[in-house]
């Protein structure tokens, strides 16, 4: 074949760019200076042509050929979706199908957004690759801790001073503030996922009063100590302060600043100053800074440290006060179980139960209070006053145990009498101890003597006075922390019902999965959040509740929910470093999980590497590794770093080079058999893509416009395994 001299030029500056040769021709095109995310344009003319004469990608693959995508570019930019469309097989989501992006703060998935690209995917002709079912990071970290928080229990010297009703029913009476209408009342949206909570939205950043919720004035006591405290979140990284009226500093610092932080996960703020007015104010000042913060309804607590301890009943609606049966259950109503004005001994109401004509048994009038949270080791006495119209007897038991005993032995009134008491025409109090339980729940049994309508009123459990400590020591609230078994429990949940969804719903669009992402640290153990000592805001460790087998449980429910042909992966990076200490734990790993039982399909490597320091012999020791495992083997989230947004010819030349080398030793040291495809990480060099991954740098095979760069032919040769430019004819322009 006959070359001409432009043909001649093209093939110079290729050897010359990847091999350092001298110039073939005085006059051929020079590059042009380097700037921020250079273009295609800078590349040799006859460079620029031939690239431009390569067909698409996956034209030139004999597997898979993958992208990780961006869903909102995907979904309203044609020419990046045209990329996408012409190139590859199949495609990854970023970030839009993570835990984080899909599970609200109830635990719900909100599968839309994702549905929505599936369908425009399909239409195209791509398949989607699902990613991912259990990784630490963009979880919706709030949720799942929100879970596994602390039982918190009335533990102030008083009662609050603040009244929040106005609050629970939305009308914030009283109330004042700046921006009312980004503060609203969300139930169950509070630190217990009963509780409501105020919602913050501050959409731009300002004052900190700009966003401002200022309480009703609050009597106080001057020279009186008072706590100001309550739970929040925000569910993103965030901060703002709380201010005061009243108080000897109106705006203290805490945590050491002005402001303090807020993330995804709960935190308690506690504040404590002295009055030097007789009223108080309070005030959340949430303007400084943009984000969506909560604040738990039912944590805040106004309370005088130096009031006198009052007794906290523990028994929710223990007086019947509330006109009805809440907080109770009627089990066996015997002839009927109400609250009424007739029955009461203090207050309005009392509780009425009658029992049947046909009554023998204690159950077959039974009614019981709903289970009471106590502190451990604590000290408590349980009472009520009773009547009955004529003489009765009855008994208290306890499900799930008082003292280890659901029917204890006890002196109940007086009389000598174990296990029942007697009633009469007379208002009588029932009274005993109760140690060594932390939950507990009172059954009323009064079904032994027929006909008999009794009364009750006044149901206390109270710590007992001589165990009550001083004001100073009760001045914070109680937090029981759930049991290692309680926590497992509830995450072990969480995760059945996160992977169990997804994988279900997306069973006939979605056959393959990384089930398992970025389990091993660079050491090759177990990645765990023990250490962390301060995890990001969509952080969650399901290792750390569920041990080392949630990697067993996840693939076990990822094959239980999808397809018998699915193919289940686990992923990592940094698996061609050149210690070879986290490849060889996850190899180790995935022979524990198999050893438990679970199957897995592949080994993703995704090789985020880097110009400066990624080592082509790691990656061949890696290939051959891998190889050895007998799974099938996918190069999941590969990119190449330059390490500047400025990048000289050589540079390109460089990251085309390597780009190619990838695929050359995938294809040499992975059988046939075993390769599953290669999927590269983002498109192009655009500034949109980069957002929250590599910015400043230019990884891609697309330069920022769109247009094919040198790495483009550098991984397409790979792929065809050849040099296609090689096999051009005709004058190059």
């Amino acid at each position: 074949m006959k070359l001409n001299k432009k043909k001649i030029l093209f093939y110079c500056s290729l050897l010359t760019l990847i091999f350092g040769l001298n110039s073939c021709y005085d006059d051929k095109m020079e590059w042009g200076d380097p700037y921020t995310h250079p273009a295609a344009a800078d590349l040799p003319l006859q460079l620029q042509e031939a690239i431009s004469r390569y067909e698409v990608l996956k034209n030139y693959s004999e597997f898979i050929l993958g992208v990780g995508i961006d869903l909102n570019l995907y979904m309203t930019d044609n020419t990046y979706a045209n990329i996408v469309n012409e190139n590859f097989n199949e495609i990854t989501i970023g970030y839009d199908m993570k835990h984080g992006a899909m599970v609200n703060s109830k635990g719900e998935i909100n599968f839309t957004k994702v549905d929505d690209l599936v369908a425009k995917l399909q239409a195209a002709g791509l398949s989607v690759y699902g990613h991912t079912l259990a990784w630490h990071q963009n979880n919706n970290a709030g949720y799942l801790n929100g879970l596994i928080a602390p039982t918190i229990l009335p533990g102030e010297a008083g009662a609050s001073l603040l009244d929040v009703s106005k609050l629970l029913d939305g009308s914030f009476t009283g109330w004042g503030g700046n921006n009312l209408g980004g503060i609203t009342i969300v139930p169950n949206a509070g630190l217990s996922s009963s509780d409501p909570a105020i919602r913050f939205e501050v959409i731009t950043a300002g004052n900190e009063w700009d966003t401002q919720l200022i309480s009703p004035e609050i009597p106080a006591v001057i020279d009186h100590h008072y706590r100001i405290s309550f739970w929040t979140k925000s569910e993103d990284a965030g901060q703002w302060r709380m201010s005061f009226a009243g108080l000897d500093n109106n705006y203290p610092w805490n945590g050491g600043g002005a402001l303090f932080s807020t993330s995804g996960t709960w935190t308690q703020i506690t504040y404590e100053q002295v009055a030097v007015a007789n009223v108080i104010k309070i005030a959340f000042d949430v303007g400084k800074v943009p984000g969506v913060y909560y604040v738990d309804i039912n944590t805040i607590n106004v309370t005088d440290l130096d009031a006198a301890p009052v007794e906290v009943n523990y028994v929710e609606n223990g007086g019947f006060e509330s006109g009805d049966l809440t907080n109770w259950s009627a089990l066996n109503a015997g002839a009927g179980i109400s609250v009424s004005a007739d029955a009461k001994y203090t207050g309005d109401y009392g509780l009425q139960a009658i029992s049947s004509a046909s009554s023998t048994n204690d159950w077959d009038l039974q009614f019981a209070a709903d289970a009471i949270t106590l502190i451990p080791g604590g000290s408590y006495t349980f009472s009520f006053m009773i009547k009955s119209d004529v003489a009765g007897k009855g008994r208290i038991s306890f499900p799930g145990g008082m003292d280890g005993n659901e029917y204890p032995w006890l002196n109940w009134d007086g009389t000598g009498t174990a296990r029942e008491f007697t009633t009469s025409s007379d208002w009588k109090l029932i009274s005993v101890d109760v140690t060594n339980t932390t939950t507990l729940t009172l059954q009323f049994d009064l079904g032994t003597v027929p006909d008999v309508t009794y009364f009750v009123d006044d149901v206390k459990v109270v710590e007992k006075p001589a165990a009550q400590p001083s004001s100073a020591l009760r001045a914070g609230p109680v937090i029981i922390e759930k049991t290692p078994e309680e926590k497992a429990q509830l995450i072990g949940d969480a995760l059945e019902s996160w992977i169990s969804q997804m994988v279900s719903h997306y069973k006939n669009s979605v056959h393959a999965w990384d089930v398992v992402n970025e389990p091993m640290n660079d050491t090759g153990g177990i990645r765990s959040g023990l250490n962390v000592a301060e995890p990001a805001s969509d952080e969650f460790y399901w290792v750390d509740y569920l041990g080392k087998d949630y990697a067993v449980t996840a693939f076990n429910l990822a094959r239980q929910y999808g397809n018998a042909t699915d193919k289940l992966f686990i992923n990592d990076y940094g698996l061609e470093s050149a210690s070879g200490n986290k490849l060889n734990g996850l190899l180790e790993y995935v022979k524990y999980i198999e050893g438990k039982g679970a199957q897995i399909d592949g080994i993703g490597t995704q090789m985020h590497l880097d110009l400066r320091y990624s080592s082509k012999e790691a990656i061949d020791q890696m290939f051959q590794k891998l190889a050895q495992s007998d799974k099938l083997i996918k190069i999941s989230e590969l990119d190449i770093q330059l390490g500047t947004d400025a990048p000289t010819p050589e540079q390109f030349a460089q990251q085309a080079e390597l780009y190619q080398y990838v695929v050359d030793a995938y294809t040499k040291y992975i059988p046939a058999a075993q390769r599953y495809g290669i999927t590269v990480w983002c498109v192009s060099d655009n500034a949109k893509e980069h957002e929250n991954w590599l910015p400043d740098d230019a990884p891609c095979l697309w330069d920022k416009d769109y247009a094919r760069k040198y790495a483009y032919k550098g991984f397409a040769d790979g792929l065809a395994g050849k040099d296609v430019s090689a096999d051009f004819s005709g004058e190059l322009q």
